[in-house]
């Protein structure tokens, strides 16, 4: 079957297998032609818009000759003078004919208007937002159309993202929706749709003073950037928020009671209760700025504190909590030994690395370590909370940027004690290892993949024990120490 990505790296493909579509100009023929949806494109406007103002003195017949080409390329069995099927002629030029399904783009936006009970938008633009590799036609940057129609798709992909979310309130799933929404709304803050959803997403969850700090945070940004107020249903959101008009969560049920000679963490994550975090920082300031961060929320509860690495570590063996937050350089014992320590225990706690600077070698040894990732101090409070539940989900870097910089900075240097070559794993593990490299969640990775985000996590838990690992940031660096990955590489997947 005959099919053409434009979601991504433009390409087409026969059954699985890419076609040679020729050079950068013949392939904007191509994707010209798709992006008008099927319509006849006159050639004259193909010359316009493939040589902005300046066309050859030969662009005719360099058109009809790409078109040439790309026929033979798209149908290698068609007859000399058999008419063709899919590049045909359309007086006063050329059209694609392809159906729905055969091309990425068309079959995305069909899904995106979809309608439906919750469940099936939920479907529906799951699949949409999975048929996504990269950014559309980002290879034609230099062209307008391709701009134009590049923008027009990522709006598309916006609206798509919010449908699913908005889909997934009234499917009761606004714990798992908040951290892509507080990203999302990060990303596209002047998009009133994202802050609607992540204000109702947190009130759903009981956090009712954190959506009301959303939407002051929109209200703030809108009156820097645009010099106006919240929009009249924004409004009227905070105030049915404000006189508990909206739809109360439904009461969680209350966490079993732990037998008495039970360690402290049964009652944590682990069993789906509060998350227990220890902060170790020997300035008194700090530790105090970040239990505030966590007493605003009632999802995570202060399980200690340390003023250096070795009360970090008598700490953790004494309250057995689910994160630490470990500041890199302190006394007595530096942040860096005191993770080592922690994570070399029987089943340690995530450790996530404080820092307002640090050394990269440093930074990068505790990666080495096993650390989840690092904050800045400076991040602000909202960061500090994802960071924490991303640590305990084990699903996410923290702050990948930062963390995949570090990695592939330092690719090439093995360590002696790394795992082995990575002979004898399956194409489906070595992709999701790739993703894993890029610094992809597990929902991105299934979203890339077409697997459930259930299976990506099973896929990075088999991963982790095949190699001796026991987190994601040592995925990422077996990854470029193995030159499966390098850096500033494009991904490529066997099952794509």
């Amino acid at each position: 079957m005959l099919t053409f990505t434009a979601l991504g790296p433009f390409q087409a493909w026969t059954d699985g297998s890419p076609l040679d579509l020729g050079g950068q100009r013949q392939r904007a023929v191509l994707a010209r032609l798709l992006v008008a949806g099927g319509r006849a494109v006159p050639v004259n406007t193909l010359i316009d818009e493939l040589w902005p103002g300046n066309p050859p003195a030969q662009a005719l017949s360099t058109i009809q000759g790409y078109v040439s080409r790309l026929r033979r390329a798209l149908e290698p069995g068609r007859a000399p003078r058999e008419e063709a099927e899919v590049l045909v002629s359309a007086p006063p030029g050329y059209a694609l004919r392809a159906g729905t399904g055969q091309v990425d783009a068309w079959r995305f936006e069909s899904l995106v208007k979809s309608d439906g009970p919750p469940a099936q938008v939920w479907a529906d633009m799951e699949t949409a937002l999975g048929l996504w590799r990269g950014p559309a036609l980002a290879e034609f940057a230099d062209l307008s159309w391709a701009v134009t129609e590049a923008s027009r798709l990522e709006e598309l992909r916006l609206i798509a993202v919010e449908r699913r979310a908005d889909a997934g309130l009234a499917l009761g799933r606004a714990t798992s929706l908040v951290a892509d929404l507080e990203a999302h709304a990060a990303e596209h803050p002047l998009r009133e749709e994202a802050w609607r959803l992540l204000a109702v997403a947190l009130y759903r969850m009981g956090r009712q003073g954190d959506a009301l700090a959303a939407l002051r945070r929109a209200r703030a940004v809108w009156r820097d950037e645009l010099g106006l107020d919240l929009t009249a249903g924004l409004k009227r959101l905070e105030a049915d928020m404000l006189a508990q008009r909206l739809e109360e969560p439904s009461p969680a049920a209350p966490p079993a009671e732990a037998p008495a000679d039970a360690p402290a963490a049964t009652t944590s994550a682990a069993s789906g209760g509060v998350l227990r975090v220890l902060v170790a920082d020997d300035q008194a300031l700090v530790r105090a700025g970040v239990k505030a961060m966590i007493a605003s929320d009632p999802g995570v509860r202060l399980a200690g504190e340390a003023a250096n690495g070795e009360e970090a570590i008598a700490g953790v063996r004494a309250t057995r909590p689910d994160v630490v937050l470990l500041d890199i350089q302190m006394p007595h014992l530096d942040g860096l030994a005191a993770a080592r320590r922690i994570l070399a225990g029987e089943d340690p706690p995530k450790v996530v690395m404080m820092t307002t600077f640090g050394s990269d070698e440093n930074l990068y040894a505790a990666l080495r370590a096993g650390v989840s990732g690092f904050l800045l101090k400076t991040a602000p409070p909202e960061q500090f909370l994802a960071a924490i539940r991303a640590a305990a989900a084990g699903d996410a870097l923290i702050d990948p940027a930062m963390t995949t910089r570090l990695i592939s900075a330092f690719a090439g240097r093995t360590d002696p004690s790394s795992p082995p070559a990575l002979a004898g794993l399956s194409d489906a593990r070595l992709d999701v290892l790739k993703l894993v490299a890029r610094g992809l969640t597990n929902r991105q990775i299934g979203q890339t993949l077409s697997l459930p985000e259930e299976e990506v996590g099973t896929l990075v838990k088999s991963l982790l024990e095949h190699l001796g690992l026991f987190d994601r940031a040592q995925l990422v660096m077996t990854a470029y120490e193995s030159g499966l990955v390098t850096p500033g590489e494009k991904a490529h997947f066997s099952s794509l």
